[in-house]
């Protein structure tokens, strides 16, 4: 057996040639090693390092220059209808560099690439700067309101768009009103992990989301964080915690914040109060109803008749026919013109207790007062005298009150309606 003084190197970007991915191995004389001759060459697939012991590997692969992967092509005429009508609507004002983004997102298909590497390659191309992003938005948020969310969402990546905490606050009110909860949570969390601190309109705008979503704890948990910021709540945030109250079935609790607005001289907006009142209403709650109703009167909001049908009908409900009758007095001597829905609201408050006479006496009394009956309220009186079998009786009735009133007409009145009602 013949002997060779060398050394075996395994090269793994070789210059020597390489069949079939298999690399070789090569023998080259070095000093002071002696091997035993090998009897044959083979030839083996290796995962291999250089063989210098003072060479360690990395792991890392080398370092390569990306080529973009969105190659941007001007808009042609070989494109659809639907997106030259979008590109025809888009306004002449727009600066080039908007013009060819919004061309290259309207006409954008998976096979030219995805939609962050068209603004990538927007951004190394034509460096847009804050404005170009904020007109971009404005057009696609008119234009399509999903897109915009995904621009939107994408712009923040980048430097040249400048994201201030306004920004962020925009999007996460933006996707609240979408119910998107999950993505309004991510962009706070991309928010807090650059360093924005949340402010007072953020956390409402959390808080108003949460409200909408039915997450009382979480929009409780974003109430108690905007307290520690130190900033004096506003009526929005009071608002949009009272909101999450009531929809969660807890009124009283949203009162409470009422009356701790209340203290400060802060004063809810008509909507909120209107949702406070009809929480109770629906209720049946007629106290709870008549505290938010005097509280509306002390915010100087004047009530309307929808108000004060509400408090109509949380007496009406709560079996106070009489309170719900006073309730309507009111609101006459208030000037305001009773609808239809609150007559039959007094009518259904009478009825529940079985107070025939007295809802003679109202009938006549809106009579005199050139008040004509609706259809709502006809109903209610047309179902409740056919129940008791008294269409006749109380025709003859209400035509002795009517004695000596020359307006009174029996066919306008609701007899005439239980009349032409089948049995």
């Amino acid at each position: 057996m013949g002997t060779y003084a060398c050394n075996m190197l395994i090269y793994p970007k070789s210059t020597y040639p390489l069949i079939n991915n298999i690399r070789k191995t090569f023998y080259f004389p070095l000093r002071s090693c002696t091997f035993q001759t090998p009897r044959e060459f083979s030839f083996s697939k290796v995962h291999c390092q250089l063989g210098s012991p003072n060479v360690k590997d990395t792991g890392k692969p080398e370092n390569k220059v990306e080529k973009p992967r969105y190659k941007w092509v001007e808009i042609g005429t070989n494109i659809t209808e639907a997106q030259k009508k979008a590109i025809a609507q888009l306004p002449p004002t727009m600066t080039k560099r908007c013009m060819a983004v919004m061309k290259q997102i309207i006409c954008l298909s998976p096979q030219k690439g995805s939609l962050s590497d068209l603004l990538a390659a927007w951004v190394r191309s034509m460096k847009p700067d804050r404005a170009d992003w904020l007109a971009v938005l404005r057009e696609l948020k008119k234009m399509d309101y999903q897109l915009y969310l995904q621009v939107a969402e994408l712009a923040f990546l980048e430097e040249s768009f400048e994201a201030n905490v306004r920004d962020y606050t925009k999007i996460i009110h933006d996707y609240g009103k979408q119910n998107q909860l999950q993505d309004a949570e991510k962009i706070l969390l991309a928010m807090k992990s650059k360093g924005v601190v949340c402010d007072q309109v953020t956390l409402t705008a959390m808080i108003h989301m949460y409200s909408k979503a039915g997450s009382l704890k979480l929009a409780e948990e974003t109430f108690e964080e905007l307290k520690l910021i130190g900033e004096t709540l506003d009526k929005r945030s009071y608002g949009s915690m009272i909101m999450a109250y009531i929809r969660a079935g807890m009124p009283k609790q949203g009162e409470t914040l009422l009356r701790e607005m209340d203290a400060q001289e802060i004063y809810a907006g008509r909507e909120v109060y209107k949702a406070l009142l009809r929480a109770y209403s629906m209720t049946g709650d007629s106290e709870g109803a008549q505290r938010v109703f005097d509280a509306i009167q002390c915010a100087g909001i004047p009530p309307d008749v929808k108000l004060c049908g509400l408090l109509i009908n949380a007496y009406g409900m709560a079996g106070q026919s009489q309170k719900a009758g006073i309730a309507f007095e009111n609101m006459r001597k208030a000037g305001l013109e009773p609808s239809d829905k609150c007559v039959a609201l007094v009518l259904a408050a009478y009825e529940k207790e079985n107070k025939l006479n007295k809802a003679l006496e109202f009938l006549v009394n809106l009579e005199k007062g050139g008040i004509i009956v609706g259809k709502e309220a006809s109903e209610i009186l047309a179902r409740w005298f056919r129940r008791i079998g008294v269409v006749e009786e109380v025709e003859l009735v209400l035509r002795e009150y009517a004695v000596g009133e020359a307006n009174f007409k029996v066919h306008s009145s609701p007899l005439a309606f239980a009349h032409s009602e089948p049995n």
